[in-house]
C-alpha cells in the first residue's frame, strides 16, 4: 500500500477545509455584504428622541397632545392635525436627507405601530415622555424611519 498517496489526499482535504472555513468566516463577518445602515439610523433616531425628551417645551406639547377623536385620547398619529407641530419641526430639522421619518404618540402600555406597510426596512425607536411639574402623565413617542 502506498502511504504517500493517502497522506497527500488527507493534506488536500485539510487544505480545502481550511479555505472553506476562511470563506465562511469572511461571509459571516459581513465583508462581502452590502453596507449596513441600521446602526447609523438607530443612532440618528436615538439622538432625535433624546433631544425631544430633554426639552421641556416639547415634552409639554407631547403630554398635552390628544387625538381629537371623541372618546379616544391616544394614539396621536403623525398625520393627525393635533400632532404637536413643534415635535414635527424638531424631527424634520434633525433628520438626514437620506431618511423619511414619522412619529406616533401612544399610551405607555399600548402597542405603538406604524400602521401602514412600506416596501423597505423600517427602523423604530421609542422614548418615554414623562410629565412636567404640574401635569402627571406618561406617554410614549415612537419614531419610525426608513431610507428614501
Amino acid at each position: 500500500m502506498n502511504k504517500r498517496g493517502w497522506i497527500e489526499i488527507i493534506e488536500a482535504f485539510f487544505a480545502i477545509m481550511l479555505v472553506a472555513a476562511v470563506i465562511l468566516l469572511l461571509l459571516n463577518k459581513g465583508y462581502f455584504k452590502g453596507t449596513d445602515v441600521s446602526d447609523d439610523i438607530y443612532n440618528v433616531q436615538i439622538s432625535i428622541l433624546r433631544e425631544i425628551q430633554t426639552n421641556d417645551t416639547l415634552r409639554t406639547d407631547i403630554v398635552n397632545a390628544v387625538s381629537g377623536i371623541p372618546g379616544a385620547d391616544l394614539p396621536v398619529d403623525w398625520s393627525n392635525p393635533n400632532f404637536p407641530i413643534s415635535v414635527k419641526e424638531k424631527v424634520y430639522q434633525r433628520t438626514p436627507s437620506s431618511l423619511n421619518c414619522t412619529g406616533k404618540i401612544c399610551n405607555m402600555t399600548a402597542t405603538c405601530t406604524l400602521g401602514e406597510v412600506k416596501e423597505t426596512d423600517i427602523y423604530s425607536q421609542s422614548v418615554t415622555i414623562t410629565s412636567t411639574l404640574y401635569n402627571v402623565t406618561f406617554r410614549k413617542l415612537n419614531l419610525f424611519c426608513w431610507t428614501k
